[in-house]
Formats: structure tokens, C-alpha cells, sequence
């Protein structure tokens, strides 16, 4: 019976994390392909192959940021990201992912410093992600602040800290470690 659990345990271990990588890279792929696949399939009937609508998104993806720098598209461009900064409740919609994505591939990634940040009244430390180093545009109290994301253990969820500049270490590690690590709970410390 040890010999069932163990190998039982072994193969969850083993198995469990490949077959919901293979099944979210699966949900993905799904996703994107439909998004111009379903407006595909019927003017293509029985001869849509899976992996068409992926490869429109990427081409029209690529066309329209292509676009967007040339001087009329760009500015129609601008004349809707205008508008949507204007209308109430989109514009917090709007900004929160506008500025989300570039965070992420815009040119000022803001993820990109880890920060070792000190627990006040404790030896405690945690890891976070500087997003924002100039606090001063939005409050003048916040001039000597940093902007600190702590992300959750195993959740895409966390909070921002506002930290005084001297409370915080930015550590030489790369981003996507820090994260893994933080992720996983500390279970992923080993360098691979």
C-alpha cells in the first residue's frame, strides 16, 4: 500500500503541473483563435484550419499598431484614446488597462526593479515590484515615497504600498524569479 501512495503522489507531482500547462496554453490558444476565427468560419466552411483566426489576430495586431504611427491612422487613433479618457466610467476601465499593458510591454516596464521591503516594527522582509519611483505628480506629502506592488501567493491579486525611498532595497534580481518565487510561496527559490 506505501508503494501505491507514493507512486500515486509521484505521478500527481509529475503529471499535475504538465497537463494544466498543456490545458491553459490549450484555453489560449482556443481564445485567440477565435476571435477572428468565429467571424472566419463562415466564409470559409469546411476549409477553416484551427490556427487561422490565431494568425489573423497576430497580422492584424501587427497592422494596426503599424498604423498607429503613421500620421492619419495615428491620429484617429489619438481621437479614440482621447474620447475614452472622457467618458466617466470607461476611463477608469480604459486607463486601468491601457497603462496595465504597457507596464508590461511599453517601453517603462514597471515591474522590471525588485524591491526588498522591510516590515515596520519587525525583521520581517517581503518582496514587491517598484512601479511607480515619482509619487510627487499625485500628492506633495508623497515626494520622498516609492510605489511598491506585493503581489499575493498564488493569487493574480496584491497590494501597493506607498514606502519611504530608505525603506526599501532594490535587489539585482531578475523579475520573472522574483515573481515565480513569490507565486509559488518560496517554493521556487532554486536556480534552475
Amino acid at each position: 500500500m506505501k508503494w501505491f501512495i507514493k507512486s500515486l503522489l509521484n505521478g500527481v507531482i509529475t503529471i499535475v503541473p504538465i497537463a494544466l500547462v498543456i490545458y491553459v496554453v490549450y484555453k489560449m490558444f482556443v481564445f485567440l483563435d477565435g476571435l477572428l476565427g468565429n467571424v472566419m468560419k463562415p466564409y470559409l466552411n469546411e476549409h477553416y484550419i484551427p490556427g487561422v483566426g490565431l494568425l489573423a489576430t497576430i497580422v492584424l495586431l501587427t497592422l494596426l499598431g503599424w498604423l498607429s504611427t503613421k500620421f492619419i491612422t495615428g491620429a484617429v487613433i489619438s481621437l479614440v484614446d482621447v474620447l475614452l479618457n472622457k467618458i466617466p466610467f470607461v476611463k477608469t476601465i480604459y486607463s486601468v488597462i491601457k497603462d496595465t499593458i504597457h507596464s508590461f510591454i511599453g517601453e517603462k516596464k514597471s515591474f522590471s526593479k525588485v524591491a526588498l521591503v522591510k516590515m515596520p516594527g519587525t525583521n520581517m522582509k517581503c518582496l514587491g515590484f517598484i512601479t511607480t519611483e515619482n509619487l510627487g505628480d499625485l500628492h506633495n506629502d508623497l515626494v520622498a515615497h516609492i510605489a511598491v506592488y506585493i503581489p499575493q501567493t498564488f493569487q493574480v491579486a496584491g497590494i501597493t504600498f506607498l514606502i519611504p525611498k530608505e525603506d526599501i532595497k532594490i535587489l539585482d534580481i531578475k523579475s520573472e524569479e522574483a515573481m515565480k518565487f513569490i507565486l509559488s510561496g518560496g517554493m521556487a527559490s532554486k536556480k534552475e
